[in-house]
C-alpha cells in the first residue's frame, strides 16, 4: 500500500513540473521584450519598487507525502518568476513555518525539499512566504507571496477506542434486538482524503449472544431467552477496522463485559417437602421453634420470599416471621404447650415472591409449600393447682379447727408425683389458718375478729414429693363474715325542745341509728317507743332508717314541767336481732306564734346539734369571763383617759370654779364643784343627786331647771374667747353627773343595787325603755337557769 502512494506522488510531481515549464515557456514569448525593456531600464537607473510591476508566477499550495522514509531531501516544489531569464541574475527566498529546519529552497533554481520526514497528525500544514530579488542589488523583483505546504495523508494511524474496556448490562430474557449498548472507535489520518479514515465494526468473539452494526457501533442481543441463572456475564471482542474494512487497512480492537440483569422468572422452593422440628414444653410464648427455608434463584428483590402458614389443625398454635436477610422463616410459638395434652403438631407452611413480574406468571405459580411437624418435648414441671385463685367464706365465730374449705393440685407429668401442700409463713401478717399436707384443707387455727380484720389473704405452696424443688403456690382470699353481735345504737345524744304552744302530730325531732356489724348488703334499722302508753310523744317510722319524735298533745307548760325524756327503742334486721333503748331529751320552750324559740335557754338551741349539757355550760362560763375580761379592759382604758386629761394643775376648769365669785356664794359654788365633773365616781358621795330617783316629778323639774343652769354656765364659757375650747369639750364627755339618769356609762350602768327596781327605769322616757328590758330579760334567764339546774337534778335522780 505504501508503494503504490508513493508511485502516485512521483507521477503527480511529473505532470507539475511538465506543466509548470510549459507555463514558463508561454509566458516568456508573450511578455519577452517588454520584461527585458523593464528590467534594463530597472538595472540602469538603479531604481526597484517605485513602478508597480505584473506578477509573472502565481501557485496556491504545494504537497509533500507524509512519513517519506528517502535518504535524500524529499522534493516538495519549484519556484520561478517571469523576471528569471535564466542568467542566475534572480535569487529566492523563503520565510515562514520550519525554514531552515524542515523546509529549504536552492536560490538560485527555487527548488523547494523536506529536508525530514512529516508526519500529517502532528501538522496537517505549513504556511510560509516567497519572494525574488535581484541577485546584485538585493531589491525584490517581485512582491512577496504566501503560499501553503499541506502534508498528504497516508494510512498510517489504526482505529482506536478510547473509553474501551467497556461494561453493559441488560435484562435476562430479552428478546432479540434489544439494545445493550454503543461504542465507536476514532482514526487519527485525514477522514477528507480517499479511506484512511472509513472504519467498519465487527464482532470478533461473543457469538451468538450478540452483534454489532457495522457502521454505528451498536450492540444488541443475537439470543433469545438468555438465562441469567445459566450464565450471568459474556465478554465480547470488537474490531474496528479503516480503509472500509478492505484489505490493507488498519484496525483496532475492544472488549465489552455485558451481565445480564436479573428478573422474577424463577419462583421459591423448598428444598425438601417435610421439616421436622422439637420444642420442649416449658418454652415461653413467643420463643422460636425451628427455621425453615425456600431457594430462589433469582436476586435482590426478586428473591425475596414471605412464609405463612395455612390454616390447619396445628397451625394456630404457631406463627412465622419471614426475614429479609437470610430469606428464612423462623417458626415461633404462639401459645402455651402441653407435652401431656398434645405430643406433636403438623400444619403446612407457604413460600411466595414478594415481587411477581406478570410476563412470566405462565411459567407457573411463584409459590411453594412444605409440611412442617413439631414435637412437643416432656419437660418435668411443678404441680398445677385445680384453680387460678381460690375464695372462701367463713363466719366470725367459727370454732378453731374448722374447715374453711380445700385446694387441689396434682402432677401432670407422667411419673404423676404426689403432692404435698403447705401455708406460706408470712412474718408481717397473722396466721389464723393452717392446712393439711396431704388433703389440702384450710381450717381456723386462731379465733376470727370480723371487726378487726374482714379479709384474709393465704398462700398455698404445693410440692412435688419425688422433685421438692418444684413447686407451685396459688392465693386463697378467705372473707370473714359478720355475725350480728353488736345492738344498733342511736346516731346522736338527741336533746332537742317543744314549743309551749306546739300541736298535736308535730315532729320535733329526726332520728338515725347506727350499728358496728356490717351487714351483708344494707342496715334496716326498726324505731318505735319502749313505753306501751305515752300521752305526751311517740315514735314514728319511716321506714328508711330514720325516726321522728311526734307531738301527741299540745300546749306544754314550761312551769308546769320544763323537760321530758322520750325512750326510743331500735332493732335491727340481723339474726339474732339485736336492739337497744336510747333517750331523747326534750326541754319545753317559750315560742312566738311562728314557732320561733323566744326564751328558752340557748343550750336547746344546740340539742340538735348533739351537745351535752355540760359542754354549753363550759361553753357559757368561757363566753362571761370574756365580757368580764372586756369590761375590765375598757374600765381600765377609759380610767387612764381620764387621768390624762385632768393631771394639769393650770386647767382652765379649776380656774372657772375656783375664782369666780359671782354667784349665791357657797351654795352657788357646790352646785358647780369641778371634783364631780373630774371624777364621775363621786357621785355616789353626793346626796343631792341620787336623791332625784326616788323624789316625784317635782323634784324633778328642779333637777332640770339646775342642769339648765349648766348648759348656760358651759354655753358662756364657749362665748369668751380668752378661754380656750377644752373645758367645753371636756365637760360634755363625762354624761348624766347632772341628769336624774345618772352616767350611761356601759360600765357602771349594768350593775344595779340590789334593793333597786329596774322598773323605775321605764319612768325615765323612752331613752331608757332598752336599759330596762335588758334588765328584765337578764333576770328571767337568771330565773330559768335556776329551774333548768332543779329539773337536771331531778332526772339524774331518775336515772340513778
Amino acid at each position: 500500500m505504501l508503494m503504490g502512494n508513493c508511485l502516485l506522488l512521483f507521477l503527480w510531481c511529473l505532470l507539475e513540473k511538465s506543466f509548470v515549464s510549459s507555463l514558463h515557456s508561454s509566458s516568456q514569448s508573450r511578455m519577452g521584450k517588454e520584461q527585458h525593456r523593464n528590467l534594463m531600464a530597472h538595472r540602469k537607473h538603479g531604481v526597484m519598487g517605485v513602478h508597480r510591476v505584473k506578477r509573472g508566477w502565481v501557485w496556491n499550495q504545494f504537497f509533500v507525502l507524509e512519513e517519506y522514509m528517502g535518504s535524500d531531501p524529499q522534493y516538495v516544489g519549484k519556484l520561478h518568476s517571469d523576471m528569471d531569464k535564466g542568467d542566475s541574475m534572480v535569487k529566492y527566498t523563503l520565510s515562514g513555518e520550519g525554514v531552515g529546519s524542515i523546509f529549504t529552497i536552492e536560490p538560485s533554481t527555487g527548488d523547494i525539499h523536506a529536508l525530514r520526514s512529516l508526519d500529517r497528525e502532528e501538522k496537517p500544514y505549513y504556511t510560509l512566504r516567497a519572494q525574488a530579488v535581484d541577485m546584485l542589488t538585493g531589491r525584490p523583483l517581485e512582491p512577496e507571496s504566501e503560499f501553503i505546504i499541506k502534508v498528504q495523508d497516508i494510512n498510517d494511524n489504526e482505529p482506536r477506542f478510547l473509553e474501551g474496556p467497556y461494561s453493559a448490562s441488560v435484562p435476562e430474557m430479552s428478546p432479540v434486538g434489544t439494545y445493550v449498548t454503543q461504542i465507536t472507535a476514532t482514526d487519527a489520518d485525514d477522514p477528507t482524503y480517499g479511506n484512511s479514515a472509513r472504519i467498519v465494526y465487527s464482532i470478533l468473539h461473543g457469538q451468538p449472544y450478540f452483534s454489532v452494526d457495522p457502521k454505528t457501533g451498536v450492540i444488541r442481543v443475537a439470543l433469545p431467552n438468555m438465562d441469567r441463572e445459566v450464565k450471568e456475564t459474556y465478554q465480547v471482542v470488537i474490531q474496528a477496522k479503516d480503509m472500509g474494512g478492505q484489505l490493507g487497512g488498519l484496525a483496532g480492537t475492544t472488549t465489552i463485559n455485558i451481565t445480564l440483569r436479573d428478573v422474577n422468572d424463577n419462583p421459591p422452593r423448598f428444598s425438601k417437602s417435610i421439616f421436622h422440628l422439637r420444642v420442649p414444653e416449658s418454652s415461653p410464648v413467643g420463643s422460636s421453634v425451628g427455621r425453615v427455608k425456600a431457594h430462589d434463584l433469582d436476586t435482590g428483590k426478586n428473591a425475596e420470599v414471605e412464609y405463612s402458614i395455612l390454616p390447619g389443625d396445628g397451625g394456630s398454635m404457631f406463627d412465622i416471621y419471614s426475614n429479609k436477610d437470610t430469606q428464612e422463616g423462623t417458626v415461633i410459638l404462639k401459645k402455651r404447650l402441653d407435652f401431656e395434652t398434645r405430643k406433636a403438631y403438623t400444619f403446612k407452611v407457604e413460600a411466595s415472591n414478594a415481587v411477581l413480574d406478570h410476563r412470566f406468571l405462565h411459567l407457573g405459580p411463584f409459590k411453594d409449600t412444605a409440611m412442617v411437624k413439631v414435637n412437643v418435648l416432656d419437660v418435668e414441671e411443678p404441680p398445677v393447682f385445680s384453680r387460678l385463685y381460690y375464695n372462701m367464706e367463713t363466719y366470725e365465730d367459727t370454732p378453731v379447727g374448722i374447715i374453711v374449705g380445700a385446694v387441689n393440685a396434682e402432677d401432670l407429668d407422667v411419673s404423676n408425683s404426689p403432692v404435698r401442700y403447705s401455708v406460706e409463713w408470712r412474718k408481717d401478717a397473722e396466721n389464723h389458718f393452717a392446712i393439711d399436707p396431704v388433703e389440702g384443707t384450710l381450717s381456723i387455727s386462731e379465733a376470727l375478729d370480723r371487726e378487726r380484720n374482714a379479709e384474709h389473704n393465704v398462700t398455698v405452696v404445693a410440692t412435688k414429693v419425688n422433685n421438692p424443688q418444684l413447686s407451685s403456690k396459688v392465693t386463697v382470699t378467705i372473707k370473714v363474715l359478720d355475725v350480728n353481735e353488736f345492738p344498733p345504737e342511736l346516731a346522736f345524744v338527741y336533746e332537742t325542745f317543744v314549743c309551749e304552744n306546739a300541736k298535736a302530730g308535730q315532729v320535733i325531732q329526726i332520728l338515725s341509728a347506727t350499728d358496728k356489724d356490717v351487714p351483708a348488703v344494707e342496715h334496716r334499722f326498726y324505731f318505735k317507743s319502749s313505753q306501751t302508753r305515752n300521752r305526751n310523744f311517740t315514735i314514728r317510722d319511716y321506714g328508711n332508717n330514720t325516726a321522728g319524735v311526734v307531738t301527741r298533745r299540745g300546749g306544754f307548760r314550761r312551769l308546769e314541767q320544763s323537760m321530758y325524756l322520750v325512750p326510743v327503742v331500735v332493732e335491727d334486721g340481723g339474726y339474732p336481732i339485736r336492739s337497744s333503748t336510747g333517750t331523747v331529751s326534750v326541754r319545753v320552750c317559750s315560742c312566738d306564734a311562728d314557732g320561733s324559740l323566744l326564751s328558752c335557754n340557748a343550750e336547746a338551741v344546740f340539742f340538735p346539734m348533739g351537745l351535752s349539757t355540760g359542754a354549753l355550760m363550759a361553753i357559757l362560763l368561757c363566753i362571761v369571763i370574756l365580757l368580764v375580761m372586756v369590761v375590765l379592759y375598757m374600765g381600765l382604758r377609759r380610767h387612764k383617759k381620764k387621768d390624762t386629761l385632768m393631771s394639769s394643775k393650770e386647767d382652765v376648769r379649776d380656774n372657772v370654779i375656783h375664782y369666780d365669785d359671782e354667784g349665791g356664794g357657797e351654795e352657788d359654788t357646790q352646785a358647780f364643784d369641778i371634783g364631780t365633773l373630774r371624777n364621775p365616781k363621786g357621785i355616789k358621795e353626793t346626796g343631792p343627786l341620787q336623791k332625784i330617783r326616788s323624789e316625784d316629778k317635782a323634784d324633778q323639774a328642779s333637777a332640770a331647771e339646775d342642769s339648765e343652769d349648766i348648759r348656760a354656765y358651759i354655753h358662756h364659757c364657749l362665748l369668751e374667747s380668752s378661754t380656750p375650747p377644752y373645758d367645753s369639750l371636756v365637760t360634755y364627755a363625762y354624761e348624766g353627773d347632772g341628769s336624774v339618769a345618772e352616767s350611761l356609762s356601759s360600765i357602771e350602768s349594768w350593775v344595779l343595787e340590789p334593793k333597786e327596781d329596774y322598773r323605775n327605769l321605764c319612768d325615765w322616757g323612752p331613752r331608757f325603755k332598752t336599759l330596762a328590758g335588758i334588765f328584765k330579760e337578764h333576770e328571767g334567764k337568771e330565773k330559768e337557769k335556776v329551774e333548768n339546774e332543779a329539773h337536771a337534778e331531778a332526772l339524774q335522780d331518775r336515772l340513778d
